[in-house]
């Protein structure tokens, strides 16, 4: 439904669970794109199981939390690809932990990856994504992925929380800094409830028996979250920067 023929995506944890769907989402539009992700193995399979003649898949090894592996991945872009015109800063962990559990080091290491490697992933390709933002009618994209985490709270996740809720308002203010600076990138961030991945199935066993007030009645499958990815890279959402797209089959609307 919506094209993205001749675009350039890169997608970080792109190598299985949310970020393998979206990859092969973004290609089945005609995305051309480069996966990375700390996980080898799995990312060079995903990109050799999706690469086509008319849709090329790459990988390049990548810890996000690394300001010299986004300019080396950032070029590796360039180099195969002729530039940049979508990023999903995709990769990110867990943390289910009670609060008076949770050390100090553990924090911040949650927020290392799922904040700062969105940080360092905005301010590397932004740049790279505006100098071919005039191609397309609704420009470039940047796409956060973001979660029901960073709307409402849980008990036992106030790392992933933090991190979460930060993704969405440093999203609001990258759209708006970009719109000051006459930048034709969009910013906006996707906000799933629950998606029945491994790292899911990791996280929710730190939940343990606490009760909670409400629950979603089911999981998303990846599938079900990827064509969010797609629609707002698109022109089709050309209107759309600082927003927040809510995937979570009405958990937050109660």
């Amino acid at each position: 439904m919506f094209r993205l023929d001749g675009r350039v995506a890169l997608v970080t944890g792109g190598a299985q669970g949310i970020g393998a769907a979206v990859v092969e989402a973004l290609a089945d539009a005609g995305a051309s794109m480069m996966i990375s992700d700390v996980n080898v193995d799995a990312g060079a399979r995903t990109a050799a199981r999706l690469s086509t003649s008319v849709c090329r898949v790459a990988f390049r090894p990548h810890d996000v939390r690394d300001e010299t592996q986004w300019a080396d991945v950032i070029g590796a872009c360039h180099e195969e690809f002729g530039g940049l015109d979508i990023l999903v800063n995709n990769a990110g962990i867990a943390l289910i932990k009670p609060l008076l559990e949770t050390t100090l080091e553990e924090f911040r290491r949650v927020q290392e990856i799922n904040v700062e490697g969105c940080f360092l992933g905005m301010k590397a390709a932004i740049p790279a994504i505006a100098e071919r933002a005039n191609r397309w009618p609704g420009g470039g994209a940047v796409i956060n992925m973001s979660s029901i985490g960073g709307i409402v709270g849980s008990p036992r996740a106030i790392a992933y929380n933090a991190s979460k809720g930060a993704l969405r308002l440093m999203t609001k203010s990258a759209a708006l800094e970009c719109q000051l600076l006459d930048l034709k990138v969009r910013v906006n961030s996707l906000h799933p409830g629950p998606v029945d991945t491994a790292l899911l199935a990791n996280s929710m066993a730190g939940f343990g028996n606490v009760k909670r007030a409400s629950s979603p009645s089911k999981m998303c499958r990846p599938g079900e979250l990827a064509p969010a990815v797609v629609f707002l890279a698109s022109d089709a959402a050309s209107f759309m920067t600082g927003a927040e797209l809510v995937v979570d089959g009405g958990f937050t609307a109660q």
